[in-house]
């Protein structure tokens, strides 16, 4: 078995795409083991794994978010942001993080909110004052809240693995999502007092009617995916199906939606679709090998032999996924590590729903934490910024996040409030 992990090695080394690694390496685990005959039914695992409703409703988020990106949505929220906060000291940095806010309703994913918002958020805070790694630092940071304010795509990973209602997972990351964004303002607000950020009314600022008339539209997105859901008028896939509908609408209030501008919205959703359901397949056939060879109970004896149990196996896992979210991309974490670590959490009677926010919000922090935090790779690439730097500069928003991840896992209530209120069933 020894070879096992000389070959993982290798081909990472090599630079060989994750879901063909884990398909390589899967596969010669069974014959190293001595199960090559359960090799014939890998096929009916592969689409066993990927064939559940919830999944249906992750291309079409996608598609919701390509469609809006190209209508030119991300001008509109800047400006409303702008006329809200920006008046305040440390203003264009309230602003990052308030769009990132109101865009992580349309996009559903960090490295989407962080790619669109760099551009223009860096070049413009440095021009107004501000020191462009700390300008890059807070955009990666606020790109974290995209996963966590429903659509998220990952909260939809989470539920077809585990069975959650993914109704609920949307419903429960609104409050995590909004206080994550009140801590970064605060601390933003902070280090704009003692660096002597610009801000103040006389600021060119866009005035608060037209723009929000201009933003309501996109702003009007998130509202009508969660209310449908909330209100039970649609499944998560309906509700996305509606969101693509409402999308091609909103495009044409905008800049209008060309052929070619949908074309290419079809194919970016077909790529990243097609990237996220070969990682589940491939992942799926080691996890089949690991039900076959009984790791997940001899995780499970353990856990039970050291203590783990309840709050404190939480906080184990906290510290696991911390760790991974810092090395690997978070739909394959998640697709790898929800189903050796899930089920034991779930026994001990952890509320599936708070695990889920936890977990999510858990492996989003590694996405700006080196030494391969993807949102900072992106910042880093768009911008021009040494990428070591900027993530020193990052540190501190990182600190707040991980405070923020440790009162989301001691204190299900501020996952669970909102569920509840809305009427699921999380007990």
């Amino acid at each position: 078995m020894w070879i096992i992990p000389i070959v993982f090695v290798i081909l990472l080394i090599s630079g060989t795409a994750f879901a063909y690694l884990m398909g390589a390496v899967s596969v010669l685990s069974f014959v190293m083991a001595g199960k090559t005959q359960f090799l014939s039914i890998l096929p009916q695992r592969i689409f066993a794994q990927l064939d559940v409703f919830a999944f249906m409703a992750m291309p079409l988020f996608i598609l919701t978010a390509e469609i809006m990106t190209r209508a030119g949505v991300t001008r509109s929220l800047i400006d409303f942001s702008l006329s809200i906060v920006g008046r305040f000291r440390g203003g264009l940095g309230h602003v990052n993080i308030l769009t990132s806010v109101f865009f992580a309703g349309i996009s559903g994913s960090a490295i989407a909110d962080s790619a669109a918002l760099s551009r223009t958020f860096v070049p413009e805070m440095e021009e107004r004052g501000y020191d462009r790694y700390y300008a890059g630092a807070i955009t990666a940071a606020s790109s974290m809240i995209g996963p966590i304010i429903p659509p998220s795509i990952i909260m939809i990973i989470y539920g077809g693995l585990t069975g959650a209602s993914v109704a609920a997972l949307f419903a429960a990351g609104v409050i995590p999502g909004l206080v994550l964004a009140v801590s970064l303002m605060i601390l933003n607000a902070l280090i704009a007092r003692l660096r002597n950020h610009p801000g103040g009314a006389s600021d060119d600022l866009p005035r608060f009617w037209p723009s929000l008339k201009r933003a309501a539209p996109a702003l009007f997105l998130p509202v009508v995916i969660l209310g449908s859901l909330v209100l039970g008028l649609a499944t998560p896939t309906e509700g996305s199906a509606v969101a693509v509908l409402f999308a091609l609408i909103a495009g044409q209030f905008y800049t209008g939606l060309s052929r070619e501008m949908i074309v290419d919205a079809l194919e970016a959703t077909a790529r990243m679709t097609g990237t996220i359901f070969i990682i589940l397949a491939a992942i799926s056939v080691l996890g089949f090998l690991a039900g076959q060879m009984g790791w997940s109970q001899a995780l499970a004896d353990w856990v039970e032999s050291i203590g783990l149990t309840g709050t404190r196996y939480l906080f184990f896992l906290v510290a696991i996924f911390l760790v991974a979210g810092m090395f690997m991309d978070t739909p394959v974490a998640l697709s790898l590590l929800i189903p050796l670590f899930a089920p034991q959490a779930l026994e001990q009677g952890i509320n599936p729903i708070h695990l889920g926010i936890v977990l999510c919000f858990n492996l989003c922090v590694g996405l700006i934490t080196p030494p391969l935090g993807k949102c900072l790779v992106v910042v880093s690439a768009l911008t021009n910024l040494n990428y070591w730097r900027l993530a020193w500069t990052a540190l501190p928003f990182v600190a707040v996040q991980v405070l923020l991840l440790m009162a989301l896992a001691y204190w299900p209530e501020i996952s669970l409030a909102l569920p509840r209120l809305a009427g699921f069933s999380v007990d």
